[in-house]
């Protein structure tokens, strides 16, 4: 089992990278993509019963909560500043929360912990807005077509 997490993570993050230096654009981290690839797999084999759960609840655990700090790292160069700790200590335990009902198929607690994290992208991240909602969003889209049309 061991053997094969590590194998999907290198396949995954093999074709990640591959796909970066074909489209450029493309912006995804390998790594974080094969993490993300391989516990995604394992969780579905999970729920259709196809993977045994006392032999892969755990290493899908690990791998959700890499994810998790992962994504809680990416996020903090957007966070206000000198709230950087605050958010760290109400994102991670939340994103944990939500690893384990989805493991676990607890859909009270996965909904409830979405809803949290959404709060606190709101309260902690300054330009952090659906597309469309409040005039920060707006003045954020005239800004950077005027970036696009003064690039070069």
């Amino acid at each position: 089992m061991f053997i094969l997490v590590i194998t999907s993570i290198f396949v995954i993050s093999g074709s990640v990278w591959a796909i970066r230096k074909i489209w450029p654009s493309f912006k995804a981290c390998p790594i974080c993509a094969g993490v993300f690839g391989t516990w995604l797999w394992m969780l579905a084999g999970l729920w259709s019963n196809q993977l045994p759960i006392a032999d892969y609840q755990l290493p899908v655990a690990m791998l959700m909560g890499g994810s998790v700090t992962g994504m809680a790292y990416k996020l903090e160069g957007r966070v206000k500043a000198g709230s950087e700790l605050g958010w760290k200590l109400f994102f991670i335990p939340t994103g944990f929360i939500i690893a384990y009902s989805l493991i676990y198929s607890y859909w009270l607690a996965l909904a409830m912990s979405s809803a949290v994290i959404y709060f606190l992208l709101n309260i902690f991240i300054e330009d952090f807005r659906i597309k469309g909602m409040g005039k920060k969003s707006i003045d954020r889209v005239v800004y950077l077509e005027e970036k696009m049309k003064n690039c070069c």
